[in-house]
C-alpha cells in the first residue's frame, strides 16, 4: 500500500468554525484545487494485448500438433489468429489434393459463417470473438504426399479460450476534518467531492465510485474529540466495449490511463494542502487532513474468468475464461474447482 507523506501537522492547527455556511469555504478549496490541475488530452479506448503476450508475424498463424491439443487465446470481441490445419512439418511440404473440414462445439463449421471462417487453404479464423465461441475445435485433413501415394488422414485439435484484460483499479482512502456527524453539510460535501473527482479523470475514460463514506469521532493526542470523514473510493477504467473511439497508441492501455488518473488525484489532494496553507482566513469546517491519502492497486478478473499461470503459461497476465470443471462467481483472481460445471465461463457452481 502506498501512502502520502505521514506528516500530520495540520491536526495541530487551530480549528475555527466558519460562521453561517460551513460547507461553502470547503467547496471553494475543492473547486480551486481542481481548476489548478490540467488533465492530459482526451484519449480514446481500444483493447490492447496484455503484457503477457507478444505477437509476431508467425504467432498470428498457429500450426497444430498431432500429439496434443494446441491452446489458442483470443481477446474478447477481437479477431483471432489463423489456426492452420497442418503441422509445422506439413506446412513446409507440398500437399496433393488437400481437403479440410472443421468441427467446433456446435458442429461442422461452414466457410460462409459470418463469425467463423475457413479459408481456401484450410485455416480457421474468428471475427469478433465471443466467450460462447470458446471450446475445442478439430480439423480433419485429407491429402496425398505425392500423386502416386494413397490418401492420408490427419486430425488436429485446438482449444480456443476467450480472454480479457483484468479489471484494474485503484482504491483510495482520504480523511477530512468534518462538520458534526449526521449533518447535511457532510453529505453535500461528499457529493461535491465525488463530482470533482469524476470530472478530473473523465478525459482519461476513467470513472470514480464511492465505496464507503463514514463519519467518526476521533480522540486526538493530548487534545479533545474532532469529527472526521473517512472517504473510500475507487478509480477504474471504462470497459473495452465502452471506449469512445478506437486508439492504437499504447497510451490507451487501461493500466497507463489509470496511472495518469492516479497522478491527477494525488496532485488534487496535494493542491488542497497548498491552498489551505496560503489562506489568511481561519480554516473551513471541512478540509482535507494532510498525510491521510492512502492508495492500493487492485486487479481482479470478471466473473467467469480467472488467471492461472500453470494452466495458461502463454497468457500469464490474462483473465482467461474458466474451463469446464471450474468457475468464478465474483471479481476474484482465479477460477475455482467445480465438478458440476460443464461449460466454459461458468459464473456459479450449481
Amino acid at each position: 500500500m502506498e501512502a502520502s507523506a505521514p506528516c500530520r501537522a495540520r491536526r495541530g492547527w487551530r480549528r475555527s468554525r466558519a460562521a453561517g455556511f460551513p460547507l461553502s469555504r470547503a467547496v471553494v478549496v475543492l473547486v480551486f484545487s481542481a481548476l489548478v490541475l490540467r488533465a492530459p488530452p482526451s484519449v480514446g479506448y481500444l483493447a490492447q494485448l496484455p503484457r503477457g503476450i507478444h505477437l509476431t508475424q508467425d504467432s498470428m498463424k498457429i500450426v497444430g500438433s498431432p500429439n496434443f491439443p494446441v491452446k489458442v487465446y483470443v481477446m474478447l470481441h477481437q479477431k483471432s489468429p489463423h489456426m492452420l490445419c497442418v503441422t509445422q512439418r506439413l506446412r513446409n511440404s507440398e500437399l496433393i489434393d488437400p481437403s479440410f473440414q472443421w468441427h467446433g462445439p456446435k458442429g461442422k463449421i461452414i466457410s460462409g459463417n459470418s463469425t467463423a471462417q475457413v479459408t481456401s487453404t484450410g485455416s480457421l479464423v474468428f471475427q469478433n470473438f465471443k466467450e460462447s465461441m470458446s471450446g475445442v475445435y478439430t480439423c480433419f485433413l485429407e491429402y496425398k504426399p505425392t500423386v502416386e501415394e494413397v490418401v492420408k488422414n490427419l486430425q488436429l485439435k485446438y482449444v480456443v479460450y476467450a480472454y480479457r484484460e483484468p479489471h484494474y483499479y485503484y482504491q483510495f482512502t482520504a480523511r477530512y476534518h468534518a462538520a458534526p456527524c449526521n449533518t447535511i453539510y457532510n453529505v453535500s460535501f461528499e457529493k461535491k467531492l465525488l463530482e470533482i473527482l469524476s470530472k478530473l479523470v473523465l478525459d482519461l475514460s476513467c470513472q470514480v465510485f464511492l465505496l464507503k463514506s463514514e463519519c467518526h469521532h476521533v480522540k486526538m493526542q493530548r487534545a479533545g474529540l474532532q469529527n472526521e470523514l473517512f472517504f473510500t473510493f475507487s478509480v477504474s477504467s471504462l470497459d473495452t466495449e465502452k471506449g469512445p473511439k478506437p486508439c492504437a497508441d499504447h497510451s490507451c492501455e487501461s493500466s497507463k490511463r489509470l496511472s495518469k488518473a492516479k497522478i491527477l488525484i494525488e496532485r488534487f489532494f496535494n493542491q488542497q494542502v497548498e491552498v489551505l496553507g496560503r489562506r489568511a482566513e481561519p480554516l473551513p469546517e471541512i478540509y482535507y487532513i494532510e498525510g491521510t491519502l492512502q492508495m492500493v492497486w487492485i486487479n481482479r478478473c470478471f466473473p467467469g474468468y480467472g488467471m492461472n499461470i500453470l494452466k495458461h503459461p502463454k497468457c500469464p497476465e490474462c483473465c482467461v475464461i474458466c474451463s469446464p470443471g471450474s468457475y468464478n462467481s465474483h471479481d476474484g483472481i482465479h477460477c475455482l474447482q467445480c465438478n458440476s460445471s460443464l461449460g466454459f465461463g461458468a459464473k456459479a457452481c450449481l
